[in-house]
Order: C-alpha cells, then structure tokens, then sequence
C-alpha cells in the first residue's frame, strides 16, 4: 500500500508509476490524515467491474430469498410459445 503526502501530488509522473506499480490505490494523505485515493485507470475499472458483479449476485440472490423464483422449463416453455420456436 502507498502512502502519500499531497504536496507530492505535484510530481504526476511519479505518482502515475507508483500507481502502475501497486497496481492498486495509492492513499493521498493532508497533514497526516487521509484526503484522496489516486489509482490506474484499468484498476478503477476493474474494481468498478466486480462491484457490479457483486451487485447482481446480490440481488439475484435476495429475489431468490424473497421467493421471487420462476420455473426454468415453464419459462422457456412461455417464451418458445410466445416466440414461435
């Protein structure tokens, strides 16, 4: 994990490879307490990507608990019959 102080926010250049290398946030901090995040682009990305993913399991599980289940055969049966095929 890289800590900064945020007057080295000045040197991009330096805090773009520190952020390459970590491949992970680099933690911005402003007379010692923490202030910003900084990261890669495809770590944001990739960071963002599996929160959805988390999302959607998420609720694909609470529709489950909260017994809102469709039977598989009988909805594919529904769409063939809708859909012609």
């Amino acid at each position: 994990m890289q800590i900064i102080p945020m007057r080295d926010l000045k040197n991009t250049v330096e805090i773009e490879k520190k952020c390459a290398e970590e491949n992970g946030p680099v933690f911005v901090t402003k007379n010692g307490y923490g202030r910003l995040v900084v990261m890669d682009i495809d770590y944001y990305q990739r960071t963002m990507q599996s929160m959805e993913e988390a999302r959607m399991v998420n609720r694909g599980i609470n529709d489950y608990e909260q017994g809102r289940v469709v039977d598989g055969k009988a909805a594919l049966k529904k769409l063939r019959d809708k859909y012609g095929r």
